[in-house]
């Protein structure tokens, strides 16, 4: 596993705690602002998850691929990701 891949665990792991923890607070009948800061702090932890596992990939995997003459697909792949990312 390399760096970026154990910051990603880290942020997935820290955002299921506080989704955990969100879910607590929903049950609990806790203040809704405080409920939805909750939430975008989660959703930022995702986005930063999301953003080191596509690091590593351009870093590794695409860069792999365009020394073997076939990184077309990868760029394929990137593109119809971030399209996703964009259309939120």
């Amino acid at each position: 596993m390399n760096s970026e891949q154990k910051k990603a665990l880290q942020a997935l792991k820290t955002s299921k705690g506080q989704i955990e923890g969100t879910i607590k607070m929903i049950e609990e009948g806790r203040y809704c602002v405080d409920v939805s800061n909750q939430i975008l702090a989660a959703q930022s932890l995702l986005k930063k998850a999301n953003l080191l596992i596509l690091k590593q990939h351009m870093e590794h995997c695409v860069k792999e691929a365009f020394e073997h003459g076939n990184g077309g697909q990868k760029i394929d792949e990137i593109i119809e990701i971030l399209s996703k990312v964009m259309d939120k």
